[in-house]
């Protein structure tokens, strides 16, 4: 049974947040928040469960009927789209906002819980590690620093709750924001938004507004409000190189049959420096950094040397000056290298082919489908014969050097400027609230798969990432901190003050 939410809300001005620790939610407060985020994150939430995803949906939907939020549920090629909708003023403008209720797979067996579905509060002992404490804690004083662990705890039903909480608030003390507000829910982000994206042309009108805010993702790892304006897209490829038709014995053969592996090293090589610069002609064209956006991209708190201690290398590449700077340009990453041989143990052959299987992470300066055609070109400029498919007989005899290069549709990328009116009003207001400036990320590393929803709102767009970055988003043991939580929902409030 739900415990009745009953807000003691005490209003403090925001600016004094960081001044003077003042809390604008009490503990009672903020423990049935929490408890409301425990019975929500309960709900299984894996597509491929129908039943279950369509109980999230119901669980939030009945939960914004509660707050006189018009409801729909938009049919799409396989789970509906949840549209939840406020008009306050019909002369305001609108912000639509974007969560996604689906989670990552699981496996149970490597999770240090029973049920990676049942969540459970922990706290860290004097050794850093993370001990389970009973939620019956939640009656004493909250620990910013305890956390909640569970799929699905920060991606994304944290900042569901979040945004709930604060719309809740505003609710108990007769207020409402200055604009109208819509809010999407895709049931199936984790594998693509395909139900999303296949209601664009359909419902185009739905999802019409005047600016968007995307709440998805980690904060800045010092765990300060962040604001971030763009993504990285992605283009993927494959290619490949042959040997013999079929494998050969490394002893009979060796040295007379050419390896496939050799001749893939060799062209991979051809393809980047020793400073990680990709070589492919006019791979970086039309980017520019110029003083102001170094400066931007200078001004994001990070620490070269405890960041690659971390990762465990001795230096990174030199593509951009630092870490924020690398993201402006597209990479060019081998993710995987296969050969004809799969099993699990060690065979003497020659493999028949080999195959590296490549990603793109595009930025908005580079179209997806004009960057594989530079790679392929390339391929093609050091001698091969370029085919889609396996090659013929007739065509192993005739051409010495031959490359199979397939590759898939990609999702470009997407930036706002920072400098727009929307960005610095955002800019602004958080640092308001919080009595010192947002971290504010020009593109994050990482791409989301709703940019044609982007491309077709054609609105500015601004990724507000609220989970702390230590979360094991997608990984298990996946948690939410509670102090993120806390200011999150401080987040949302202070963007439900926003005046547009």
């Amino acid at each position: 049974m739900r415990v009745p939410f009953i807000f003691l809300f005490i209003f403090t001005p925001f600016v004094m947040l960081s001044q003077s620790n003042t809390r604008t939610i009490s503990d009672e407060d903020f423990k049935n928040i929490l408890l409301l985020h425990k019975e929500l994150v309960s709900i299984p939430n894996l597509p491929e469960d129908q039943d279950l995803m369509l109980k999230n949906i119901n669980w939030v939907a009945n939960e914004y009927k509660k707050l006189d939020f018009k409801t729909a549920l938009l049919p799409s090629t396989t789970l509906p789209i949840l549209l939840v909708e406020k008009t306050y003023d019909p002369s305001y403008k609108t912000m639509l906002f974007y969560f996604h209720i689906d989670g990552q797979p699981v496996n149970p067996d490597s999770w240090n819980q029973n049920n990676p579905f049942s969540p459970v509060l922990k706290e860290a002992d004097e050794n850093g590690e993370w001990k389970t404490i009973d939620w019956n804690k939640l009656n004493e004083e909250i620990n910013d620093e305890w956390r909640v662990f569970a799929r699905a705890a920060a991606d994304d039903k944290a900042p569901i709750i979040m945004l709930l909480s604060a719309l809740q608030i505003l609710e108990a003390q007769k207020r409402a924001p200055s604009f109208n507000i819509k809010i999407i829910f895709d049931p199936e982000e984790e594998y693509g938004s395909t139900a999303l994206l296949s209601t664009l042309d359909k419902y185009k009108e739905h999802y019409a507004s005047n600016y968007f805010i995307v709440m998805d993702g980690p904060a800045h790892d010092s765990n300060k409000p962040t604001l971030t304006f763009g993504c990285r897209g992605i283009a993927t490829c494959a290619i490949t190189t042959f040997g013999a038709k079929l494998p050969q014995h490394s002893g009979h053969f060796g040295n007379y049959a050419p390896n496939p592996v050799f001749r893939l090293a060799q062209l991979l090589s051809t393809m980047k420096d020793e400073d990680g610069n990709v070589l492919i002609e006019n791979y970086y064209e039309g980017i520019k950094i110029d003083t102001e956006t170094a400066q931007l991209l200078k001004a994001v708190p990070f620490d070269s040397n405890s960041f690659n201690h971390k990762l465990g290398i001795y230096t990174s590449e030199k593509v951009g000056r630092n870490y924020q700077e690398s993201l402006q340009y597209p990479s060019l990453n081998i993710r995987q290298i296969g050969t004809s041989w799969t099993g699990k143990k060690l065979k003497t052959v020659i493999p028949e082919y080999a195959t590296a299987s490549i990603d793109v992470r595009l930025v908005p300066e580079t179209d997806g489908t004009i960057q594989l055609q530079k790679i392929k070109r390339h391929i093609e400029q050091q001698g091969y014969y370029v085919l889609d498919r396996d090659p013929t007989d007739e065509e192993r005899r005739r051409y010495p050097k031959i490359i199979k290069f397939t590759q898939s549709s990609p999702i470009n990328a997407f930036r706002t400027d920072p400098n727009f009116d929307f960005g610095k009003k955002m800019r602004t207001q958080l640092t308001q609230t919080f009595g010192f400036k947002p971290v504010v990320i020009r593109t994050m590393g990482g791409t989301v798969p709703i940019v044609p929803l982007i491309d077709q709102l054609d609105v500015p767009t601004i990724i507000v990432p609220m989970v702390n970055m230590d979360n094991n988003q997608h990984s298990p043991n996946e948690n939410i901190r509670i102090g993120n939580l806390r200011q999150g929902i401080y987040t949302c409030l202070s963007i439900l003050d926003l005046e547009l």
